[in-house]
Parts: structure tokens; sequence; C-alpha cells
């Protein structure tokens, strides 16, 4: 299991946060995105180090640049006009700032692991699959939940997935420190958003996509979503009720991969292809700024 969780956490830390950051906001994040690899590079390599003094160095490089993003956050929350209707906070800048806070849970978490450090505590494996969890149920789940909210053309479904994503992202977060239930809670709502966001990318999104590509990316990440939120039910349901469900090193292999791959990889790959032009429906996909 360590190294597919390796793969994984490279993936979304090389590829994943640099590639979304220029889709929220090429301009105001654009230098952010060109230095990210300096920070991602060792982040990426803390994992396969041994627990210790330069594993936990190469993981805080990482975490700065994960504060920076959460200070980013803050910046765009202190901004005036950031809400719907005058007192609604906007649907799609909520699952922006959710976004761009998630890698500074995943760093907190990387760093304690690499130190050895039960943060909370967590055992040390929980605490590594944190790491994967929070860069893309974190921060890809959100971004694309803000880019499909920004881009369909039948609003309230898109909303509700905005708004739902980033909730359910937070209990899931909050049932760590509560009990098996409330992470059942946040699995529950967090599924109900991400289904949104597949159904309304198949039904909305990828017939109105300019070549088949790009539809094929969007139907590829609407459909793992189906599987892969399924599996993360059913294991919440596990360790609250008892009953058989899957271990952490099958859920690492199927839901942990599947999300990664088909559903993150795609769906990055699918709304930069679509950044490039028109978007495939009436409001721009380009960014969310």
């Amino acid at each position: 299991m360590t190294v597919l969780v390796n793969l994984v956490v490279a993936l979304g830390m090389l590829y994943a946060v640099p590639a979304g950051l220029r889709l929220i906001d090429p301009a105001g994040l654009g230098t952010a995105a060109r230095l990210w690899p300096w920070a991602a590079v060792p982040g990426a390599l803390s994992p396969w180090l041994p627990r210790g003094g330069a594993a936990t160095a190469l993981a805080a490089v990482y975490a700065a640049a994960a504060l920076a993003l959460l200070g980013a956050a803050g910046a765009r929350l202190l901004r005036p006009g950031r809400s719907s209707g005058g007192r609604r906070p906007d649907p799609a800048e909520v699952a922006v700032l959710t976004a761009l806070a998630s890698p500074s849970v995943a760093a907190a978490a990387l760093v304690a692991e690499r130190a050895g450090y039960r943060l909370f505590g967590f055992d040390l494996d929980v605490l590594a699959l944190t790491v994967p969890h929070f860069h893309f149920a974190g921060f890809t789940a959100a971004l694309v939940a803000g880019l499909v909210c920004r881009s369909a053309a039948t609003g309230h479904r898109a909303r509700w997935a905005a708004y739902s994503v980033p909730a359910g992202t937070l209990l899931v977060l909050a049932g760590y420190f509560v009990d098996d239930w409330a992470e059942l809670l946040g699995a529950v709502v967090l599924t109900g958003g991400m289904w949104t966001v597949a159904l309304v990318t198949w039904r909305e999104l990828r017939p109105a996509a300019r070549d088949r590509a790009t539809g094929a990316l969007l139907a590829v990440s609407a459909a793992v979503l189906v599987a892969t939120m399924l599996l993360a039910l059913w294991w919440a349901a596990g360790e609250a009720t008892g009953i058989t469900h899957p271990t952490l090193t099958w859920m690492a292999a199927t839901h942990g991969v599947g999300n990664a791959l088909g559903f993150a990889l795609c769906s990055l790959l699918a709304w930069r292809r679509l950044g490039g032009g028109r978007a495939p429906a009436p409001r721009p996909a380009t960014a969310l700024t």
C-alpha cells in the first residue's frame, strides 16, 4: 500500500494542485502554479524516505507552500463582491476556498507522519492516507464542483453540489475528531455532492463538449465517481456499524486510485482543454475568479 499511496500523493502534489490553480485563477494564481514544483518535488520525495529529520524537512517545505495557499484563500475571502445576491456566499467561491485550504490539511498530516508524531492521537497510517484524501477529495473535488457550478446551464443542481462537496469534506474532517457516525454523515453529504457533480457533468457538460476527447474525459470522470463514492459510503458505513467492509489497503487500491486517475486526472485534463476556448455552456469555465 505504501508505494501506491506515495504515487497517488505525487500525482496530487505535482500535477493536480498546479493544474487546479491555473483553472481557479490563471492571472492571480499563475505565479503560484509556476513556482509550485519547487515545493511539490520535496513534498513528493518526502514519503519515500525513512521517517526522520530529512523526510520531515522536505515535508515542511511543502507545508510552507500549502500555508501560502491558505493565505490566498483568506485574501479571497476578504475581497469585496464574493457573494451571490449580496448576502449569500457564491457557491463556486465556497468551493474554491475549500480547494485552496485543503492542501494545508494534507501538509500538516504529512509533516506529522514523516516526523513519526501521532497528530491529535491519530495512527500514522491514518495520517498517511489523509495526505492523498485532501488532495483529491478535498482540493480536486471542490475545484471541479466549483467549475461545474460556473459552467452548468441549469444551476440548481450544480449550486447544491458546490455547497455540499465542501460541506461533506468538512464533515468528514470533523468526523475524525468526533466518531465514526459523524464521519458517515460527512461521507453521505460528500457522496451526494460528488454524484451530483457526476450527473451534471454527464447530462450537460459531456454532450456539449467541443471534441470527442474532451467528452470522453468528462464521461470517464463522471462514471468513475459512481463507483468510487459508493465504496466510500460502504467503508464509512462499515466503520460506523461494524458490517463487513473493505480494508484501508483495498480502499487505497480501488477508491483511492479510481478517484486520482479516473476522476481527478480526467477532470483536470478535460477542464484544461475547455479552458482553451469557449466553455460547453453559457457561462465561462476558464477560471473561477
